[in-house]
This record gives structure tokens, sequence and C-alpha cells, in this order.
């Protein structure tokens, strides 16, 4: 499945997935047993671990985090991990991957409400205000990134200010706003073992 990873590569004709869709080696994967319930459980946790670039543990406390929330646990989670820091930054258009705003965000190029904020996994909330820092405007990947981003589009839940790199949280996402193809409900079952 193409889940984006490699930022605007995914949108050309060289992205990996639409040139050879076969597994690796030599046979191509001939042998190719039935999923059972675990392993399609697996697969999916493993889908939103790898679009949001998050190691076992974080993704295993976030989890428990949507958990002790009210509400539907998957909702929950998707929500949780779309307020990061680094997937805010992604969303807005200031980096073309998810792996580049983690960047953006560790190297001090990010401030939220006025602050330098380096930790990718810092959880934003409505009304706080993400931009770029003054110096780093110029940056010829993060002005790229941005003229990308426009054929692309922000959602509904964040707000931008192309010419003042700044971008607001308005509202929490819902599941509606959130365009990842996942199941999360697989997720909760899987984790609820």
């Amino acid at each position: 499945m193409k889940l984006f990873l490699k930022g605007e590569r995914c949108f050309k004709e060289k992205c990996a997935i639409e040139r050879r869709n076969v597994p690796p080696g030599q046979h191509g994967g001939r042998r190719r047993r039935k999923v059972q319930n675990y392993g399609l459980q697996l697969r999916e946790k493993q889908k939103l671990r790898r679009v949001y670039g998050l190691l076992e543990g974080q993704f295993h406390r976030t989890f428990l985090d949507a958990a002790r929330q009210k509400g539907v646990t998957g909702d929950n989670l998707l929500r949780l991990l779309e307020l990061r820091l680094d997937n805010v930054v992604y969303s807005l258009g200031f980096a073309t991957s998810r792996n580049q705003a983690r960047q953006l965000v560790r190297h001090g190029h990010i401030r939220v409400d006025g602050k330098r904020v380096n930790i990718p996994s810092f959880r934003v909330r409505p009304g706080m205000e993400i931009s770029i820092a003054e110096k780093s405007r110029k940056n010829t990947q993060i002005q790229e990134s941005m003229e990308f981003a426009q054929g692309r589009g922000v959602p509904a839940w964040l707000e931008l200010d192309m010419n003042a790199f700044t971008g607001k949280v308005t509202e929490l996402p819902t599941r509606e706003d959130i365009r990842i193809p996942v199941q999360e409900q697989l997720i909760v079952e899987l984790y609820s073992r």
C-alpha cells in the first residue's frame, strides 16, 4: 500500500510502489499464505506506525493515552497522532514529508506560540500558533515545501498564513478530517488481546 513516506516523490511516476508492486526476492513471494486476524491487526498497526514514523514504545504509550480518554479509542488514537508537532508541521506544508518535518523540529526551526520547541512528539492544542523561525524563512527546502503544499491543501482543522510562515490549530481534528486509509478498530482489537 502506498503510504506517501517519501514526500513529493510519491506523487510522481518514480514511486517504487507503482513501478514494482511485487514483494522483493527472486520469485516475488509466490507462496503467500492467507493472512489471519492477528496478521491483519498487526499489519494495520505497523502501517499506522510507519506513516507517523513512531517506534513501538512511542506508539504504545500514545495508544494508552487514547484508551484513557473518553470516547472512541480508535478516534482518540488518530487524533493524538495528528496533534503531534511534527505531523502538524507536515500538514501545514512546511515540510514535504513527516521525516523532514521531524528534522525541522529537532533542529529548532519551529516556534510554537513564539517559543522554540524541538520535541517532535510535542502535542499541540487548539489555539496554538506554529511558525517558522525568522532566520529559517529563507531556507530553500522550506520555501519549496510550501510551494509544493499549495497543491496538496491544508486540513480543515488547521489555518495557514503562507506570507507570514505561520499556521494555527483552530479545532481538534475529527475522524473525517484524517485522510489516512487505516482501520483503527483493528489496532484497538490488537492491543485489547
